[in-house]
């Protein structure tokens, strides 16, 4: 798992087949119960880069999905944006990360 430490997340984006993102922030509470399920959901799709993005400190990254709740997990698929969803629910992450990396 990747953490953003600059604002480049449209280039990892573009270098890799799937990425999934959590966008997360350090005062959010789900955000931090997240993570570790997210780290999970890393450790079992070899296929995908998973990124944990600050959605405060990197505006750009910010604008490739529609951030307005955290936390928001979003997939990409050659070079796009696939989905997003706003939760703080194990089963819908996992059906997120599902669908970019069953195919």
């Amino acid at each position: 798992m990747q953490t953003l430490d600059q604002d480049n997340l449209q280039q990892i984006v573009s270098e890799n087949e799937t990425v999934v993102v959590q966008y997360m922030a350090s005062w959010c509470g789900n955000c931090r119960v997240m993570k570790p399920k997210f780290k999970k959901l890393d450790q079992e799709n070899e296929n995908a880069v998973f990124v944990l993005a600050d959605a405060e400190k990197f505006p750009e990254s910010r604008q490739l999905a529609t951030v307005d709740n955290l936390p928001t997990f979003a997939t990409f698929k050659n070079g796009a944006f696939v989905n997003q969803v706003q939760t703080n629910k194990f089963e819908n992450l996992k059906d997120l990360v599902h669908e970019v990396t069953s195919n």
